[in-house]
């Protein structure tokens, strides 16, 4: 059975076989003691093909994982959003779950900005705040103007130390196509235009590119 594998993965998948290897060589209990390690390195970095949902006004979920208690929150200051509140949809990833993301609308890539941080529990609130993230302006197909936007974050975590966002500023995305990934355990925020329909529920097991986190406001 062919498991895809995110091209981020391979050098991680390469050590950590290598290490395992070379255990097998020394002692077979210690081969066998890493195994599970290296069969975690390899699942942690599948990248599984997703069915997206048709629908011009959706919003579809950006990462694998549970989805956080939804708050009303100020989106990143370097995006330029302005300082009202705004519906804020959070995923936590835990080390076992997918953790390719995907872009949650079609549309265009308005702003992009990294910011270092913390490495807080990304489970936590205060990762939104504190942790090295990079932030993403998307301005949906159809938007009416600089309020429609929402912002796409994504948050290191207390393990992970690496976020990939393979988008560039002007460039055009579509919805539930892959656009990054973020070892090792780390979460992604969600912040919806004014007037969005969230239609989930904290708590539950989300999937990126196919669970429907809201609708868009219709012009």
């Amino acid at each position: 059975m062919r498991l895809p594998i995110h091209r981020e993965g391979w050098p991680f998948i390469a050590l950590f076989a290598a290490v395992n290897l070379l255990a097998f060589l020394f002692e077979a209990w210690a081969g066998l003691a890493l195994l599970p390690l290296t069969i975690w390195c390899i699942a942690f970095f599948r990248d599984p093909e997703r069915i997206t949902p048709d629908g011009e006004a959706l919003v579809i979920c950006p990462a694998d994982g549970k989805l956080l208690p939804i708050v009303e929150a100020v989106p990143p200051i370097e995006l330029g959003m302005g300082d009202a509140p705004r519906t804020r949809l959070s995923v936590f990833m835990n080390v076992f779950n997918v953790h390719v993301n995907r872009n949650p609308v079609s549309g265009t890539v308005a702003a992009l900005a990294y910011r270092p941080g913390k490495f807080f529990n990304a489970s936590f609130d205060k990762a939104s705040e504190h942790n090295e993230r990079m932030s993403i302006r998307l301005r949906p197909e159809g938007a009416a103007g600089e309020t429609g936007d929402l912002a796409v974050v994504q948050i290191a975590g207390l393990v992970a130390r690496r976020i990939v966002c393979d988008l560039t500023r002007g460039e055009g995305v579509r919805r539930g196509a892959r656009f990054g990934i973020i070892r090792f355990g780390s979460r992604v925020d969600v912040y919806l235009p004014p007037g969005s329909r969230v239609v989930v529920t904290p708590g539950t097991m989300v999937r990126a590119g196919e669970t429907v986190f809201a609708e868009l406001p219709q012009n």
